[in-house]
């Protein structure tokens, strides 16, 4: 089963810029898809963004688009997310996952079966 450590978290400004980071590890990453999510303070898990194994394909939420890019380097079994003229709604703790069942579509939560810990993101207005 593949572990997977988030990082670059942070407390940031409305407007300001992170990029996250999720290393892989236990498993063949290179072959295996990856998503991001997050969860606000009383609100449901939501999706973010996902990346093809290959990296040719993205999909993220629409209020990620424009925003956010999803990323991944599989000589680093390295998956990044680059979030660019953050909101205070953006605050969250933010997950990265490996989509390990090909029942669910990208952005069901479903198809994931691995997790993070998290990392907090908060943007102050």
């Amino acid at each position: 089963q593949v572990q997977l450590v988030e990082s670059g978290g942070g407390l940031v400004q409305a407007g300001g810029s992170l990029k996250l980071a999720c290393v892989a590890s236990g498993g063949a990453f290179s072959t295996i898809s990856m998503g991001w999510f997050r969860q606000a303070p009383g609100k449901e898990r939501e999706f973010v963004a996902a990346v093809t194994w290959s990296g040719s394909s993205t999909y993220y939420a629409d209020s990620a688009k424009g925003r956010f890019t999803i990323s991944r380097d599989n000589a680093k079994n390295t998956a990044y997310l680059q979030m660019n003229s953050l909101k205070p709604e953006d605050t969250a703790v933010y997950y990265c996952a490996a989509r390990l069942n090909s029942n669910y579509g990208y952005t069901d939560e479903r198809a994931y079966r691995s997790w993070g810990q998290g990392t907090q993101v908060t943007v102050s207005s």
